[in-house]
């Protein structure tokens, strides 16, 4: 029925009907569920004083928008919906376990370590692992997202345990609460010297929403003023209550950094599995489980820790990640050895998929490559279009406080580049949650895994926006496209650092005293062994001068491998000089530090003082 025409557009007026759209639908996808010309709704847009086309992906406000106009009500389905009914459709069913009772058998329980920020997460993880997981950690924060097998003895009995090695910054918030949900215990570690804090309650909230068993890990007993007893009785107060108080929660006071009691505390996670859940899996159905976290890696290409969570997962399966497929070409269990099958509760490093899939994207195993490329592609084409439909004057963060005092600009554009999706994806979502009031409104275009490449500084030309490299570099090309255009490219390694000066600058209080100048970037081409000094990079300056006893990097692969290095020695033949200038070779001496290869970058910078403005 023709209803009454909208801005003299005559259009079917809804009786308060539902109508289901997917993220970043266009009015086109509008307009086929309603039997209307998209043309139609365009006119419609235009009079509500909105410029949209018939194909352009579209915000959930803007089709909400439309929708109240027309008398429809609008559901936007969300991406697990829309998930499950894209595997629907190609008869899969994900997250259930096929046959009946008989098909089940035990399998080890997972579980996340938690806890408030300098308890000793990473240093318990570590005593457990007995490898040093803190070396190699900018500023002892865990950036990344691993899992690991551990075996214990329980009542004579060989038990093995998964851990998901979680970062505990409270930036990654977002990322811990799902990865309770893939989780079936919780360690929540307390220092028994600091008792309760924010995040650990905080900790402990995230847990108890993913519904998963507490194990209480009263951490640091060997220092002074530690007080277990304490700890007890504060989180009696958030429904804690230990076992020997007449409650249903293990606690388990230990050292992680002297190793004190550590087989115990497996034993109670045990124990709290048996007691109060039902872990069994089919093995023997498709492989089904969930990202852990995913890289790029020099010579293997995309890389996925994988965690199984039914079925087997073997060499020579065919397996969609998220928006990747690929057959998997090797596993690679968490010492590194070649594995050729892993069942469930087992985590894997899996080689050959054809991209980087997302830290927790959902994997299964599909008979034929046709249907994994199938499902992959059209994930990627609902992330894409879910991506366009959020995006609505170059600026660097610190003009970004003049341009918003003279109304130029209302938001803030970022592309966010890392070395693995973890990082990235939790870097996205701590940014994504700053308060910054009504002023302004943060953005991020674009997040990826690898080096900042030409391409991403062509969308911040085109976008206005801010670039940051987080564990990467810029490749040569896109440094000198980014200098040619002005566009703002920042590197980090630590994300408190991200945080603080992002939210500084939408605060308009960045007001640096230093800021970082390369001074130029010499291509590793040959390396001397010598007895007293090491080893000396043999080197072509491909841009800017070297100078000794300047501050300097390592990149490698557009990765950075080692930060705060100093060029202590800087040779021209048999000559000591001072400085290096573009196009010529050298020799170069970084002190102490030997690992250095062939095609290696090494990148010298000074900090200079910046006059405030």
């Amino acid at each position: 029925m023709q209803a009454p025409s909208i801005g003299g557009v005559m259009l079917p007026r809804g009786n308060g009907q539902t109508v289901r759209l997917s993220r970043g639908a266009s009015l086109t996808d509008f307009a086929e569920k309603i039997n209307a010309n998209p043309a139609s709704l365009v006119q419609v847009m235009f009079n509500l004083g909105e410029m949209v086309t018939a194909t352009q992906s579209v915000s959930d406000e803007t089709l909400q928008l439309l929708a109240d106009e027309m008398n429809y009500n609008v559901e936007i389905v969300s991406p697990e919906e829309e998930d499950r009914e894209l595997l629907e459709s190609f008869d899969i069913e994900f997250g259930e376990d096929e046959g009946g009772e008989e098909m089940l058998s035990a399998r080890p329980p997972v579980v996340t370590v938690m806890g408030h920020v300098d308890h000793g997460k990473t240093r318990l993880l570590d005593a457990i692992r007995k490898t040093n997981v803190v070396a190699g950690e900018a500023g002892g924060i865990t950036q990344h997202i691993g899992a690991y097998q551990v075996s214990t003895e329980v009542n004579d009995e060989e038990r093995r345990i998964t851990f998901i090695d979680t970062p505990g910054h409270e930036a990654f918030t977002a990322m811990r609460a799902r990865g309770a949900k893939s989780t079936d215990i919780a360690i929540l570690v307390v220092a028994a010297n600091d008792g309760v804090m924010p995040q650990t309650i905080e900790a402990l909230n995230h847990a108890k929403a993913a519904d998963v068993p507490i194990v209480v890990a009263v951490n640091k007993i060997d220092v002074e003023g530690a007080d277990p007893t304490k700890v007890r009785g504060q989180l009696t107060e958030y429904g804690l209550v230990a076992e020997e108080y007449g409650g249903d929660t293990m606690f388990v006071d230990i050292s992680a950094k002297q190793g004190l009691h550590i087989d115990s505390l497996l034993e109670a996670v045990v124990l709290t599995a048996d007691a109060s859940l039902d872990l069994r899996a089919n093995s023997e159905q498709d492989a089904q489980g969930i990202a852990i976290e995913a890289h790029l890696d020099r010579g293997r290409g995309a890389v996925a820790t994988v965690l199984v969570q039914r079925g087997t997962l073997r060499v020579g399966d065919t397996m969609v990640v998220g928006d990747a497929y690929g057959r998997v070409r090797a596993m690679l269990d968490d010492n590194g050895n070649n594995v050729v099958e892993a069942g469930p509760a087992t985590p894997v490093l899996v080689l050959g998929l054809t991209n980087v899939p997302g830290a927790g994207d959902n994997f299964l195993v599909v008979d034929e490559d046709r249907t994994a490329r199938q499902i992959a592609e059209k994930r990627a084409a609902r992330e894409r279009n879910a991506a366009f439909a959020k995006r609505t004057r170059r600026v660097s963060l610190e003009d970004l406080d003049k341009v918003l005092k003279a109304g130029q600009v209302q938001q803030l554009n970022l592309i966010i580049k890392g070395d693995a999706s973890g990082s990235v994806e939790a870097l996205e979502s701590s940014l994504l949650q700053l308060d910054v009031g009504e002023e302004v409104d943060l953005r991020v275009l674009h997040r990826g895994v690898g080096a900042v490449t030409e391409t991403d500084i062509d969308l911040a030309t085109g976008s206005d926006a801010i670039v940051i490299g987080f564990n990467v570099r810029a490749d040569g090309r896109a440094t000198q496209m980014a200098e040619r255009e002005g566009v703002d490219v920042r590197y980090y390694s630590v994300i408190y650092q991200v945080i603080e000066e992002i939210e500084a600058a939408l605060k308009g209080m960045l007001k640096p005293e230093y800021e970082e100048v390369e001074l130029g970037t010499a291509e590793i081409r040959e390396i001397f062994r010598s007895s007293k000094l090491g080893n000396i990079a043999g080197v072509l300056i491909r841009s800017g001068e070297v100078r000794r006893n300047t501050k300097a990097r390592l990149i490698r692969d557009g990765k950075v491998v080692a930060e705060n290095l100093n060029i202590e020695g800087l040779r021209r033949f048999k000559d000591d000089v001072t400085e290096i200038r573009e196009g010529f070779e050298g020799g170069i001496n970084l002190g102490s530090y030997n690992d250095i290869k062939v095609d290696d970058v090494i990148a010298t910078y000074e900090m200079r003082e910046k006059p405030r403005g």
